[in-house]
């Protein structure tokens, strides 16, 4: 068993947090002893889907639908099952968008380092996309999809 305190270091959340979610009845097997939180292994779980679900995109309240329907039991589970299903759909939309910022920045790292090579940003300017190495047209391509 660990205490509010451990939980809130061991998370890196403040102990208000962790009151919040209790009151939102997102921790509903927590045990108090003489009204202190007693978090269990089944507690610390419950942080790490939180914890996912929050990353993912899902607010509090729909956190609370699902953990709703986590105590309605197998009756929920294609319900719940849908729900990562979307938020994993929403991840990797995300990610995409990430994939291209992060070629946008490898190709304007490459253009400043040439750039900076020659002491001349025309140089960089001047050349023509097939100049470019295979990487770094790959990098602007995909970064300049759907612009």
């Amino acid at each position: 068993m660990y205490s509010i305190g451990e939980i809130s270091k061991m998370f890196q959340l403040p102990i208000s947090t962790l009151r919040y979610y209790d009151k939102e009845g997102l921790f509903p097997h927590l045990k108090r002893v003489n009204g202190v939180r007693q978090f269990s292994e089944s507690e610390i779980e419950t942080l790490r889907v939180i914890d996912c679900l929050k990353k993912s995109g899902l607010e509090i309240k729909e956190i609370k639908e699902y953990m709703s329907l986590c105590s309605l039991g197998n009756t929920t589970l294609k319900q719940r099952k849908e729900i990562f299903e979307k938020q994993k759909e929403e991840v990797l939309q995300e990610m995409e968008k990430l994939q291209k910022v992060l070629s946008m920045l490898n190709y304007k790292c490459w253009y400043y380092d040439q750039a900076i090579e020659k002491k001349d940003e025309a140089y960089v300017q001047a050349l023509s996309f097939n100049q470019f190495p295979p990487q770094i047209q790959q990098y602007y391509k995909h970064s300049h999809e759907d612009c």
